[in-house]
Order: C-alpha cells, then structure tokens, then sequence
C-alpha cells in the first residue's frame, strides 16, 4: 500500500466513517408500505384500470427495493357493465402505514380517513422518499387521482367520477385529492387528501394535459396491503 499523505489518509478515513455512519436509504424504502406515485403510466387517467394501477405501484415499489410487498393503488370504481364499484379503502389493507423515510401515516383505515391521520405535504413523499409539489410550487402536482369520497367509498354509478374506471384519457372526469392539503379556498375539500375536486380540462377532463392543467400529473396513492 503506497502512503500518499497524512490529509490524503484522513480524509480517506473520515469518508469512511461518514459511509458507515449514514443511514442505508434502499433499507428504509424496504420498510415503507406507502407512497405517492412519482410517475404515472404517461396517458393521463387511463391507468389501464385497477390493474395497470397495481402494476405501476408495484413497479415503482421494485425500483425502490420494496417489492416484496403486495401494493395497491388507493382508487375506487363506479358499477358499470354489469360488475360492482370497488371501494378504495377496501383494497389496501390493515396497516399501519409508513413513507419511505419510516413516519406512520395512518395506524389503519379507520385512522387513514379521519381527522388526525398524519398526511401532510411532508409525509406524503414518493417511492423514492421525495416530496411532491404542491399549491406555490412550480409546476403544482398536489392533484392525487383517487375516484373516491372523503370515506374512501365509491361514488354512485351516473356521472363518471374515474374517467370510466381507469381507462379514459379523453372525456370524462375523475375526483382527485389534494396531498398537500391545500387548496383555492380554506375549506374542507380543499383540504382533503383523498376527495377535493373532479378533473376538468379542454381535452374533455381525462387526458395528461388537462390533469396538469389543475395541479396534477396524473399521480395516486400506493398503499402495502399486506
């Protein structure tokens, strides 16, 4: 071994340390069983129905190193063709639930959609542990495809609140939630997480374009159901 320097060595060692003292971030992502999309599939609403949805959070659950776990995405469906609405709430699981950087966000449904659940524009990260934009942040992409009442359930079949169950991105229009909890005015669905507003948009209200036109991308809420 050839001896540089002295400052050469210690600042060698001092990395060193620095290595090992540093929290491992692909070991906390292990441990996470929630997060906010990073990206959606690219085509707006049309997420494939629920089970493109799925898949995507798995995906993005992959990359992150916790794909071990089942995910689903936190979106309800209308009864249409003769098969029932699905429920949100009804598809993620138990809990609790926690981001990627280990904060709980919700002990279980019950907690999840009540008043003291701890979703905030902090908490409410990405797979990759990230905040997401929101309301004052250029581009605001605070806008969370969900489909779903403030509950968690579906809405009635009659007007589309899903862009036809996950499949549009032309016309139709989906509700969405604010996950930053903000909005125009300070009211309750401003500030709800899971229930603010429907989609609208030049395109017809489904399509990427219009969704980023109100403060989305085109993102949900990817929960561990086991």
């Amino acid at each position: 071994m050839i001896r540089i320097g002295r400052s050469v060595t210690i600042s060698g060692f001092a990395l060193t340390l620095a290595l090992l003292a540093a929290p491992s971030a692909h070991a906390q992502s292990a441990d996470m069983t929630f997060f906010v999309t990073s990206s959606g599939p690219g085509k707006g609403a049309d997420l494939g129905g629920l089970e493109g949805a799925d898949a995507q959070c798995q995906k993005l659950a992959q990359a992150a190193g916790a794909a071990t776990k089942t995910w689903r995405a936190y979106l309800s469906t209308q009864a249409a063709d003769g098969k029932p609405a699905v429920n949100a709430r009804d598809r993620i699981g138990k809990g609790p639930w926690q981001n990627a950087k280990g904060a709980v966000i919700a002990k279980d449904v019950a907690d999840l959609h009540g008043p003291a659940n701890n979703l905030t524009k902090q908490t409410a990260l990405s797979e990759k542990g990230e905040v997401n934009n929101g309301a004052g942040d250029t581009p605001n992409r605070h806008d969370i495809l969900t489909g779903s009442q403030a509950d968690g359930t579906a809405f009635a079949a009659g007007d589309d609140k899903t862009c036809k169950n996950w499949t549009s991105s032309t016309q139709g229009a989906a509700v969405v939630g604010h996950a930053d909890r903000k909005g125009l005015r300070d009211d309750e669905p401003s500030k709800s997480w899971n229930s603010s507003h429907p989609s609208r948009g030049p395109d017809g209200g489904c399509s990427q374009a219009d969704l980023k036109s109100t403060g989305g991308d085109g993102l949900f809420y990817c929960f561990a159901s086991n």
